[in-house]
């Protein structure tokens, strides 16, 4: 990963934004945003706006742009190849990633598009996950649209404004080792974002009329029938 860092460094603005805008790209259309996450490369865009290398407005299109056909890329390739990508080698050494990452998007169908963005391995596999489930192409694309434009702003942004700390920081770690802190901090403060959204599932409903023995003010938890109570939710499915 330093390398490639390195490269876009000191490389001139145009090979710059090839690199990073192919590496945001791939990470989702070639699957290998967990071996070479795109995140890194958003990053490091910010923080060369910030030191006036790169265009801001150009690194955020650049980004957002690529990370939306990336994902589209695919989705086509899951939807194409079906359950056949499931038997690529890099992803049966991430079997457990793997059926986390079917698991949330059997639970949150659409919505896992947009959550899988900001986890590495998820935003790497879930465009394929939803083509190979045939999720609708049109609603496919709200949340990836969704997710690629929230999550490139964010991640060039944190860049860019954390330009300033990253000369500090580069003065006693390096330049390749700071940026790859930044993008690892960045990414942990989004997984963790997502998974506390993911585990938030408590739900209630109304109050029914309260059995014996219950107060009237308690919330019946959904699916849940209490013995006697004829009209209670049933279980969501």
């Amino acid at each position: 990963m330093t390398w490639i860092i390195d490269a876009v460094r000191n490389a001139g603005p145009l090979p710059a934004y090839l690199i990073i805008g192919a590496l945001v790209f791939a990470e989702d259309a070639l699957f290998i945003g967990f071996i070479l996450p795109g995140e890194t490369a958003a990053v490091l865009g910010g923080v060369l706006a910030s030191q006036n290398h790169l265009q801001l407005w150009l690194v955020l299109v650049l980004v957002v742009a690529a990370a939306i056909a990336g994902d589209t890329v695919g989705y086509q390739i899951g939807r194409h190849f079906g359950s056949r990508i499931l038997e690529i080698s890099l992803l049966q050494k991430r079997r457990s990633q793997l059926d986390r990452a079917r698991d949330l998007l059997a639970r949150k169908g659409g919505s896992a598009v947009f959550l899988g963005r900001f986890t590495a391995f998820f935003r790497a596999v879930m465009p394929a996950l939803a083509g190979l489930s045939h999720m609708p192409y049109r609603r496919f694309l709200t949340f990836n649209i969704a997710g690629g434009a929230i999550w490139g702003a964010a991640v060039v942004l944190a860049g860019y404004f954390a330009g300033n700390a990253y000369l500090t920081a580069a003065k006693t770690f390096g330049p390749a080792a700071t940026i790859a802190l930044l993008a690892a901090l960045t990414a942990a403060a989004a997984a963790w974002y997502v998974q506390k959204k993911i585990k938030a599932r408590i739900v209630h409903v109304p109050a029914a009329p309260a059995p014996r023995g219950q107060t009237s003010g308690e919330a019946v938890p959904l699916g849940i029938c209490h013995p006697g109570n004829a009209n209670a939710p049933a279980t969501r499915r």
